[in-house]
């Protein structure tokens, strides 16, 4: 795509800067610092979707659907073309997002992702997002997906945020909220709800009370809305007959729904999203919040089986640019520029610093974040270089990309690409550049020695040729 041709260019001698720093200097930390907090203190309204792809919106080039509300969303405000998550799976981003932190720095965070692990999830006596917001006199709210950890022991309300509405877990059927395990996953705060409905429908309507809410109180807020969608099984509004057909299989994995979906299917199902969203953007306009309020719309992790990640390769699980890119979106009024295109490398871990900045706070001393603040990008500037870092246990993945160069590894077989030239990684540059390789190896083994090992007994999700007929192994 244009926007990819137009990135900006890092030379060679940029991308072997970073070679010689320590391994302490190699996670940047935030630019903001605690600060006097602003007079008028921004709402925050962080919408993430679930297994969405790079191109998966009409203003990031998907062609067989139009998503008005979001395009709109982007001519308002800042649209970025270098937009990574921290991982290529949902659980490990959500950690990186709630901390600001490398996942690997926490045990749940190297769950991808979590499942069946009772004693594994986000520790309440963290510093989160919400925590700090909430000590700095925010209101707070999840609404939508959590799964950093199942009760007792690990909660939303204990976490930081004040307000709960949604799953605990990693996916549910659209229209009964059940698990793969058939268990009803749908909440309000500690309540068990048995509520019909379609589940991006229900997660649309408790965000714009939500909205409401927060207009009555007079504080400012934050929301976190974190849709299922386009996540599996696919299920467009009005398809409660495929529901039945998924429920009737009786199969412990059915909600995978390997013999579901469509290209069809996919669109309708982040039509809706995208419909659900105006509808809160408009609870906005009609309470008077839109002009003090930071929107910003993203995905947890790249796209999955019906998803567009053009120009790119990989998918959902895979440290290719389709598992890591993701649209990024903000309207910040009187901060991000409106119509403009950025191509400044941002991540996951980055949002909190940033949203933290804005409320006229600072992350917890003992626990800096990873990431940086990001208002210099919406203005206009540009950020500090850095070396962005990530591993996956599935095929032993390894990557890590500082300017235009990414070092990437699979199994046994290791790669340099320019990922701006080259977005779909086919030019295996590691013996043309052999110094920019060896610099970002050296880097990724230097960070890697600061974040915990793998854990043996950790969930690693992947697909197999038998799952997708793409995913074929070739014999050499």
């Amino acid at each position: 795509m244009t926007d990819i041709a137009a990135s900006r260019g890092v030379t060679r001698r940029a991308a072997l800067a970073g070679a010689a720093a320590a391994a302490t200097s190699l996670a940047l930390s935030p630019a903001a610092s605690a600060a006097t907090p602003p007079a008028r203190r921004p709402n925050v309204l962080y919408i993430m979707a679930d297994d969405l792809g790079y191109a998966d919106l009409s203003c990031y080039g998907r062609r067989d659907y139009q998503t008005p509300v979001l395009d709109a969303l982007a001519a308002q405000g800042t649209r970025f073309t270098q937009a990574y998550a921290n991982s290529a799976v949902c659980t490990a981003t959500r950690v990186a997002l709630i901390t600001g932190r490398y996942q690997y720095r926490l045990p749940i965070g190297l769950e991808e992702p979590l499942a069946n692990r009772q004693n594994i999830g986000l520790p309440p006596s963290h510093p989160t997002l919400p925590s700090l917001l909430a000590k700095a006199g925010y209101r707070t709210s999840l609404v939508g997906k959590w799964h950093l950890g199942s009760l007792p022991d690990f909660d939303p309300l204990k976490s930081g945020y004040q307000h709960f509405y949604g799953l605990r877990g990693g996916g549910v059927d659209y229209y009964t909220h059940a698990t793969n395990a058939g268990t009803p996953d749908l909440w309000d705060g500690g309540t068990p709800l048995d509520q019909a409905g379609y589940m991006t429908d229900l997660l649309g309507d408790r965000a714009v009370a939500e909205v409401r809410a927060g207009a009555k109180e007079g504080k400012p807020w934050f929301l976190s809305l974190h849709f299922t969608a386009p996540h599996w099984p696919w299920e467009a509004p009005g398809d409660e007959a495929e529901s039945v057909r998924i429920a009737a299989k009786k199969d412990p994995q059915a909600l995978f729904d390997f013999d579901g979906g469509s290209l069809a299917t996919y669109a309708a199902m982040v039509r809706r999203m995208d419909e659900q969203i105006g509808r809160v953007l408009a609870a906005l306009d009609a309470t008077g919040q839109a002009d003090n309020t930071i929107v910003v719309f993203t995905s947890d992790n790249g796209g999955e089986r019906f998803a567009d990640t053009y120009p790119f390769t990989g998918r959902k699980t895979e440290l290719l640019e389709g598992g890591l890119r993701i649209p990024a979106i903000v309207r910040w009024p009187g901060v991000a520029r409106p119509g403009a295109t950025s191509a400044q490398q941002i991540i996951t871990m980055d949002w909190l610093p940033t949203f933290l900045a804005a409320a006229g706070t600072a992350p917890a001393p003992d626990v800096p974040s990873d990431g940086i603040d990001i208002r210099a990008a919406l203005t206009g500037g540009t950020l500090p270089e850095r070396t962005l870092f990530w591993r996956y246990k599935n095929h032993a993945q390894q990557a890590a990309r500082r300017g235009q160069y990414k070092y990437l590894k699979i199994n046994d077989n290791t790669f340099l690409f320019d990922v701006e030239a080259d977005p779909q990684e086919r030019a295996n540059l590691k013996d043309r550049e052999p110094e920019v390789y060896r610099a970002l190896v050296n880097e990724w083994k230097a960070w890697d020695a600061t974040m915990l090992p793998l854990d043996p007994a950790s969930q690693t999700h992947g697909f197999l040729p038998g799952d997708l007929a793409d995913h074929y192994v070739a014999k050499e």
